[in-house]
């Protein structure tokens, strides 16, 4: 990991957040993926918000907010949309017997709203704690985008 100062306070007029509120915001962020469950969609929204109130007091719950919106979108959003295709094209196959080959795989493809549910919530703890968290893949991404 190099030293880059991505954590540093940007210039602003509004105090910058507490080591506690940077830790919080950041869990609210990564937990915002619960708000999935309740409908369908609107996860990405939390980090969205979070990340336009807080990027200018807090480096640090930019990027964790930044990147779980990210990874929302592409786990949650994509693998939804993933998910419905698979079951599409089964649902077509079945009808020449040859989809019925393909229920395992569109099973395997309806997991990746769950996993991304569970490595959101994972996020959330280990940002609560005072860890940085990084997304995988998603994570240097975010963290190039926010330094350059």
């Amino acid at each position: 990991m190099s030293n880059e100062p991505i954590f540093s306070m940007p210039n602003t007029s509004q105090p910058p957040l507490s080591e506690n509120d940077e830790r919080q915001f950041a869990m609210f962020a990564h937990l915002g993926v619960l708000a999935n469950l309740l409908s369908g969609f609107l996860g990405p929204l939390v980090p969205l918000i979070i990340y336009m109130v807080y990027k200018d007091r807090s480096r640090y719950v930019a990027y964790q907010s930044l990147q779980a919106l990210i990874f929302q979108l592409i786990w949650w959003v994509g693998g939804g949309i993933l998910t419905g295709v698979a079951w599409f094209v089964t649902s077509i196959l079945s009808t020449v017997l040859i989809g019925i080959l393909c229920i395992p795989f569109a099973c395997i493809i309806s997991a990746m709203p769950l996993v991304a549910l569970g490595y959101g919530i994972y996020g959330g703890i280990q940002t609560s704690q005072g860890q940085d968290f990084k997304y995988w893949l998603v994570g240097d991404w975010v963290r190039k985008t926010l330094t350059g």
